[in-house]
């Protein structure tokens, strides 16, 4: 009786697996692309203020190697995270109806904009607040700046990333809203919940340092914000939809 539902298991295992490697292998595709242009990328971003204006130094024979591949990897799963979504959709379609189906593969191009849009705010909006910030106190405190270049891509990719997915939040709490598992009574109730798992992300996500935990933390509680009105927005026109 249950040999059926161990082959389905073992059947979803394997097709996860399957799904995995797919996507792992493009992701190596394009990291072997990113070799070649992180070169073009790691002196762009170096041409971009804030970077303008410093002299990057290396405190280890590693650094240079680690930021290329760094960049490389960053390239690849940024050009592969379309291609990374729909995999993630294609395995959850089986347990949605058809109905559902549509919808979710529909945010599959919102989810890749929302990604880009929250880089580009991350990168050119709070990056540069976050190292103004933290300059501003070295020159208080009579400090020179000595950046290496390891501890400036650290402190960059730390801020970026987590950023950029947080903008993937507002995306995810709207497709859970018209599937009917969230709503925005609960997200409501969840408030106080929610800010306390924000605080600890951003603690965790961030460098140890209180100003770099706001910066995250902020946008975080904004999104948030931002997917409550958003979910609202979804669950009226489905209510709408289901009287007409």
């Amino acid at each position: 009786m249950t040999e059926p539902n161990a082959m389905t298991f073992i059947g979803h295992v394997g097709e996860l697996r399957k799904r995995i490697i797919l996507v792992l292998a493009v992701v190596f595709i394009a990291m072997i692309a990113g070799l070649f242009i992180a070169p073009l990328i790691f002196h762009y971003l170096k041409s971009m203020p804030p970077a303008s204006d410093m002299v990057w130094n290396v405190f280890s024979p590693w650094d240079s190697a680690k930021i290329y591949m760094s960049v490389a990897l960053a390239f690849s799963i940024v050009i592969s995270l379309p291609y990374i979504l729909y995999q993630i959709w294609a395995f959850v379609k089986k347990g949605l109806k058809p109905v559902e189906q549509d919808a979710a593969f529909l945010y599959i191009p919102f989810a890749f904009i929302s990604f880009l849009i929250g880089l580009c705010f991350s990168y050119f909006i709070v990056f540069p607040m976050s190292l103004a910030f933290t300059t501003s106190i070295t020159k208080n405190l009579g400090l020179s700046e000595t950046y290496g270049v390891a501890q400036y891509f650290s402190f960059m990719f730390n801020i970026i990333i987590p950023i950029s997915l947080a903008f993937e939040l507002p995306i995810i709490v709207m497709f859970l809203t018209k599937l009917g598992v969230l709503t925005p009574k609960r997200l409501n109730a969840l408030r106080r919940h929610a800010y306390l798992i924000l605080v600890i992300t951003a603690s965790l996500i961030s460098p140890p340092e209180i100003i770099s935990h706001l910066m995250v933390f902020i946008p975080l509680v904004l999104l948030y914000e931002i997917s409550i009105v958003l979910s609202r927005v979804v669950y009226h026109r489905k209510n709408q939809a289901a009287f007409t």
